[in-house]
């Protein structure tokens, strides 16, 4: 009697333990590190160092003309770079709720470079232009770059500007770079490091 007494209590027990111990709650598993961002070393060379700003959270308010409006506010951060010379850079960042809206997204931030030279062209009909698809950059899913080499005649003026999409997942990146000049002064090589990097980056 007292061993089946003892062989029940410890079975008591060691329901109770098991129990006990579906009770407890699992630890919380810790949330994803957010993408980094390029340092200003890893932008392309300029005859003046270029100075990286912090980052900052959401789309950027003002810039960025090409693809205003187009990443949500949310999941978005974004860091602006520059140097002493008539050279500027910005990159940002966009983590969608899912891997299918990240493509979306690339997808339409890609369709808006392509376009947007005409779209500038409608908005000011006394501006020139010419717009090119620079080609695949291997890394993670893929990055695109561009360029957009605009022109006023009547002053003289002209700009040149170099954007990539790329992703990693969820995770979207754009890279902007422009300066005064034509595409033939333009670091092209040293965008698509650029780029590479970035996307590189982003986890």
């Amino acid at each position: 009697m007292r061993t089946l007494r003892t062989t029940l209590l410890t079975a008591a027990a060691a329901g109770l333990a098991v129990t006990a111990l579906a009770q407890v709650p699992a630890a919380a598993a810790p949330a994803p590190a957010p993408p980094k961002f390029l340092s200003a070393g890893q932008l392309p060379a300029s005859l003046t160092p270029w100075t990286a700003g912090p980052v900052r959270q959401g789309a950027p308010a003002e810039g960025s003309v090409c693809t205003s409006g187009i990443a949500p506010a949310a999941g978005t951060r974004h860091r602006d770079f520059r140097t002493e010379l008539d050279t500027g850079a910005r990159q940002t960042i966009t983590v969608a709720a899912t891997t299918a809206q990240a493509k979306a997204l690339a997808a339409e931030l890609r369709s808006a470079l392509e376009t947007c030279l005409d779209w500038l062209k409608e908005q000011d009909p006394g501006l020139e232009g010419e717009a090119f698809y620079q080609g695949r950059v291997d890394i993670e899913e893929g990055a695109h770059v561009y360029s957009i080499d605009t022109s006023y005649p009547e002053v003289g003026s002209t700009d040149i500007g170099l954007y990539s999409v790329g992703r990693d997942g969820r995770a979207v990146t754009v890279v902007e770079w422009g300066q005064l000049g034509e595409l033939d002064g333009a670091p092209l090589e040293g965008f698509k490091k650029t780029t590479r990097t970035a996307v590189a980056k982003l986890y």
